[in-house]
């Protein structure tokens, strides 16, 4: 499956729910979100059958986002079920950790490959204020969990924050002097209603290199990864920077997007949805629709100009 520049779309992140169990500042509005009615939401099975057309239009990696996926009701059977289809390479979750430490077994019994923890400081008490409450203790205990079962690669996701945690960048990377696990920095990116705090605490990624510049710029085995990776010399992880704003990475997008309510999105920074949901609901031909949108996926966001989005990324998927 190809869109109209030639980009192969090989790759579906896909919303399981909007709901979260935290409300990170740039994230989710202090009173987070008007909750769904249970019919505009899409079944368990409904999602599986949304991969199932990806996959038989050449779709081979599959990550469950949310909100927190981990929150939605049967989670390990539709990992099971996705992790059984043959041209599946690829099956992860992007998740806060908060209930890792809980479910990490039963996904990796299930077919899961591997997780992506989101964790944007290793204070508790700039912890408990960034996530308006959550407790740090738990998503240690949940990377530790990931760890002992073998879900791995661990990559860990900082988006940076001005003013809050620039002051941990070398904290971050020390992780990786011993641990095989990614640390990824992150650009804070202008999306729905909290759009004016991440303009207003933006911190260009340059920062990192300033802060620890013995860093070794690496090769990416991972094709179309939007991370550029380097090392601490003789570290056992890596530390990748995801640039979005100052370094936009769409030439290489493989990617396409769908939300919890069975939206296809082709760009995360793009207004523009199209409704999966009710032509599934009604028998229809979701290959042929899929194929004639992702034609029109268009060849770059424009984030750099001030566009913005208006939906929050809890309720796209992150």
């Amino acid at each position: 499956m190809k869109d109209s520049f030639d980009r192969e779309i090989n790759y579906l992140r896909l919303s399981v729910t909007d709901l979260c169990n935290l409300r990170c500042r740039y994230c989710m509005p202090k009173n987070g979100i008007c909750k769904l009615s249970h019919e505009d939401v899409l079944r368990i099975e409904e999602l599986l059958e949304i991969v199932k057309v990806f996959e038989s239009l050449g779709i081979q990696k599959v990550r469950l986002t949310g909100g927190e996926p981990l929150i939605r009701r049967g989670i390990i059977e539709l990992v099971e079920s996705i992790a059984k289809l043959e041209g599946i390479k690829d099956l992860a979750i992007t998740t806060n950790g908060i209930l890792l430490k809980k479910y990490a077994k039963s996904l990796k019994d299930a077919g899961l490959n591997r997780v992506n923890i989101s964790i944007d400081t290793l204070r508790e008490n700039k912890f408990s204020y960034i996530t308006r409450g959550g407790k740090l203790k738990d998503v240690l205990e949940g990377i530790e969990a990931a760890k002992k079962v073998g879900l791995s690669p661990i990559k860990l996701n900082i988006v940076l924050i001005d003013g809050f945690n620039e002051d941990e960048i070398e904290d971050f990377a020390k992780i990786t002097l011993t641990e095989r696990i990614d640390v990824r920095f992150i650009e804070l990116m202008p999306i729905g209603q909290v759009r004016d705090f991440a303009i207003e605490k933006f911190i260009n990624n340059k920062i990192v290199l300033e802060k620890i510049p013995d860093l070794i710029r690496i090769p990416n085995s991972e094709l179309h990864s939007p991370a550029v990776y380097y090392k601490i010399p003789n570290s056992k992880g890596r530390i990748g920077f995801i640039n979005p704003i100052s370094c936009k990475f769409c030439d290489s997008c493989n990617k396409v997007r769908v939300t919890s309510q069975g939206k296809l999105k082709l760009c995360l920074h793009s207004n523009e949805e199209i409704d999966l949901k009710t032509p599934l609901r009604q028998g229809k031909n979701l290959r042929d629709i899929i194929c004639e949108k992702v034609k029109n996926k268009p060849l770059s966001h424009n984030l750099e100009d001030g566009t913005c989005i208006n939906k929050n990324m809890v309720q796209i998927g992150g």
